[in-house]
């Protein structure tokens, strides 16, 4: 939320610096997240200066120039090339003169010494859209004859710079989602800190109404809409607001529409509290009817985007039950104000914060008033915003005639009293708070101090503090504005010795972190919350088990997720889309579903994304991309890591893997993985292959024991190598073949290692071929040739027995 220093000051008395102030609101909870200076014209009119045209004449090579001699007060006259058809002897101009740089929206042209058609010209003298100050350009800008020649343009208009403060507002927070919320808790602050201070709100002079409203207002749903306040005006003349609404608009990022609607927004941003005005012709049988429209209703959106409405949505409706406005969300296309409205009816009202929240989701809509109605307004400032936009629409829009205000609010929404326990508010905030310094703090709070003894106080909340509902959050107030860097840090450290969960599940995912993080892998932290329309992408997935929230934040987050797999190739494609293609990624988080007895299930899972090089580029390394059996060997080290060795491996039968592997340990999966089906990727438009691995985390903390490092001397005795080509049925695995080898030479074999495939016409059909190298060690002594011989022959005697396997000579 954008806040103007500028504008703060018209409510209270500050002179601090804008970062001494930033720092203020920091500490009273309104946490500023970036300070930027701006300026009312952009480029602050440096270069401009006022210039006196002392001499014009005829262009001449061109009809349609002008030669001037101006005085900028430099003691030389200037000579500038003029086509404006109002430029004349006597005149006092703005003069851009040579190196100033000029603006026209994101573009800028400096301003350089040349010749126009022959002629020298030595700046530029302007016109008011070409500084900035307005939209006219029917001819150059003529300054006011007293206009001192030299003068800065700065000065002349009498620029200002303002300080716009970025506060990320908590959604608790909705009191200071105004100007004047935000001068209120400032001035507490500077209270607090001894500075000298006053807070003002505007006044309102006494309405002048000449007539009764001749509108009528029902409501007819008022849980949605407690309250509402409407008042026409007539005879106004809709055009630009004046300057000064629409600096103030422009600086807090808002663009000025006309001086009805700026009236609207100002007051918003004022006091917080959203107002609409309609064209009363728009009002069909003098009427306003506040109720839900039939389910698929259509109605156009100011944004001229026609949508279709729920049952569920509020609706501000003319006599005739046709929709004007979405309440507390956005106005609609026909009953807006526009340049030939004459009357307007101003709405200002209160409406329940859930019907407002829902509708705004449901049509994807983020307005100004949404996101105040959404965390809840003051019901007791309606009448005042409404008065306030009344009075500013008769002084600028020369409204001269205004109804006396209708209002439905029968059932009121008083403040909450609440006691306030001295005893329980020191234990909870560290220290002993004198009393006169609670009661100075509410008081500037406008928290009413009704009655006070020595145990306590009896306050009264103000409905602008709608998160202030118990007694602890009294004592959050009044410990924001004493400041947490006032409570002294205690002279004694009190901990106790916390019990560690065996298995250790921290050390654990710490120990795989550490693994990858240290091998170039990085780690992701995404959402739980994602489209629930992924759900379709995979056979595996069931709608049925989704998890959908009742209240999304968005329709990109309206379900927990069922499978991690989505979510990282947002990541990849994210990635790759900055030109970052070798990637490396894991993540440890959990899938939600819904089981058949309605109950909820959460699973860990930890997961592994890789795609792009082995290697980077290099001179003197070739480029291979990763590839399946490179994953396998990632998973194996994971699982090696952990101490689980004890798995059998076999073809997966997930849909969303190509070439897919399931490796098992009692009949429980422990990680799938392979390549990523090719219609995922497309979906993520990601256009290469992305290899994927998914663990079961739960299985895994369950099987496994952290393990311990162990180390043993390196053998003094050597290493046998030996080779065997063997001829096999194309259906046997490696990982078969090397248990069989393990089984027979348990002792002595010490690893096997795969290092050429064949299949082709040469060999049998259904048959293939297998090159294993055997690594050979005797511990102890130097294996003799016969020790030697008599392992590989127990090994080819085993292929034989137990895989059909034949020797290749």
């Amino acid at each position: 939320m954008k806040i103007s220093y500028n504008w703060l000051k018209e409510y209270i008395d500050v002179n601090l610096e804008p970062v001494e102030t930033a720092r203020l609101l920091t500490d009273t909870g309104l946490e500023v997240e970036g300070i930027e200076t701006v300026e009312s014209v952009k480029g602050g009119l440096a270069g401009i200066v006022v210039g006196e045209v002392v001499e014009k004449y005829q262009h001449p090579n061109a009809d349609r120039l002008s030669v001037t001699k101006v005085d900028i007060g430099a003691g030389e006259l200037l000579q500038i090339v003029c086509g404006a058809p109002n430029v004349d002897k006597g005149q006092k101009v703005p003069v851009a003169t040579i190196g100033t740089t000029l603006y026209s929206g994101e573009e800028s042209f400096k301003i350089k010494k040349g010749k126009i058609r022959g002629e020298v010209s030595e700046g530029m003298i302007c016109a008011e859209d070409e500084l900035g100050l307005g939209k006219g350009r029917d001819g150059i800008m003529v300054l006011d004859t007293n206009a001192p020649a030299g003068q800065k343009g700065s000065d002349y208009f009498q620029l200002e710079s303002d300080t716009i403060f970025e506060i990320g507002l908590t959604p608790n927070r909705s009191d200071a989602m105004s100007h004047i919320g935000v001068a209120r808790d400032l001035y507490a602050g500077m209270k607090q800190n001894g500075m000298v201070t006053s807070f003002n709100i505007p006044t309102l002079k006494d309405a002048k109404t000449s007539e009764k409203l001749n509108i009528e207002i029902e409501i007819k749903d008022l849980n949605a809409c407690p309250r509402y306040a409407g008042l026409t005006i007539k005879n106004i003349k809709v055009q630009d607001s004046p300057d000064w609404i629409q600096k103030k608009l422009i600086a807090i990022g808002i663009t000025p529409i006309n001086n009805i609607v700026d009236i609207t927004n100002y007051v918003l941003h004022e006091t917080g509290q959203p107002l609409h005005a309609f064209d009363s012709k728009a009002i069909k049988g003098n009427k306003v009817v506040v109720q839900q429209l039939a389910d698929k209703t259509t109605f156009t959106t100011l944004d001229e985007f026609e949508r279709q409405l729920s049952s569920e949505d509020l609706m501000i409706c003319n006599g005739n039950n046709e929709a004007m406005c979405l309440a507390g969300v956005f106005g609609g296309l026909d009953s807006g104000v526009s340049e030939k409205t004459t009357e307007i009816f101003l709405e200002s009202a209160y409406f329940h914060p859930v019907s407002v929240r829902k509708t705004a989701k449901r049509h994807g809509l983020n307005t100004d008033a949404s996101f105040r109605f959404e965390r809840g307004v003051d019901p007791n400032n309606v009448l005042y915003a409404i008065k306030r936009a009344a009075e500013l629409i008769q002084e600028i829009c020369q409204g001269s005639t205004v109804s006396k205000i209708t209002e439905i609010y029968p059932t009121a929404i008083n403040e909450k009293e609440l006691f306030l326990n001295f005893e329980k508010a020191d234990r909870l905030i560290g220290q002993k708070i004198e009393r006169k310094i609670i009661a100075s703090i509410l008081t500037d709070l406008e928290i009413k101090i009704l009655i006070q003894d020595e145990a306590g106080m009896k306050i009264s909340i103000p409905t602008y503090r709608v998160d202030v509902t118990r007694e602890e959050d009294v004592i959050e107030e009044i410990l924001r504005i004493y400041g947490y860097n006032n409570i002294a840090i205690p002279e004694q450290l009190r901990s106790s010795i916390s019990y560690i969960n065996k298995p250790d599940v921290e050390g654990l995912q710490n120990l795989v972190s550490d693994l990858l993080s240290n091998n170039g892998y990085n780690e992701c932290i995404n959402n739980s919350l994602t489209k629930s329309s992924f759900s379709e992408m995979m056979d595996e997935l069931n709608q049925k088990e989704q998890v959908i929230l009742l209240n999304p934040l968005s329709q990109d987050l309206d379900s927990m997720r069922q499978s991690m797999l989505f979510s990282g190739l947002e990541n990849i494609a994210y990635n790759k889309n900055r030109k970052s293609n070798d990637l490396k990624m894991y993540e440890f988080g959990k899938t939600y579903a819904i089981k058949e007895d309605g109950k909820y299930e959460e699973k860990r899972k930890f997961i592994l994304l890789a795609t792009g090089r082995k290697n980077g580029e290099s001179w003197n390394t070739k480029s291979e991309d990763k590839d399946f059996f490179w994953m396998k060997e990632q998973v194996e080290h994971v699982l090696n890591r952990l101490g689980l060795t004890n798995y059998k491996g076999s073809n997966s039968s997930l849909s969303y893997l190509v070439d897919g592997y399931n490796l098992k340990s009692k009949k429980n999966s422990i990680v799938e993985f392979g390549y990523v089906q090719k219609k995922l990727l497309n979906a993520f438009n990601i256009k290469s292959d992305v290899l994927y691995a998914e663990f079961d985390w739960d299985f895994i903390i369950k099987s496994c024991v952290k393990p311990k490092t162990s180390y043993k001397e390196i053998s003094k005795f050597p290493i046998v190598k030996r080779d065997l080509a063997l001829l096999i049925d194309e259906n046997i695995a490696f990982s078969t073949l090397k248990s069989i080898a393990k089984q027979t030479e348990s002792k002595l074999l010490k690893n096997v290692h795969l290092f050429d495939v064949y299949q082709g016409e040469k060999l049998p059909k259904g048959k293939k071929s297998y090159a294993l190298s055997f690594l050979i060690e005797d511990e102890e002594k130097t294996l003799t040739d016969k020790q030697i011989d008599k392992v590989m022959n127990n090994l080819i005697l085993a292929f034989k027995e137990k895989a059909n396997a034949e020797v290749r000579m």
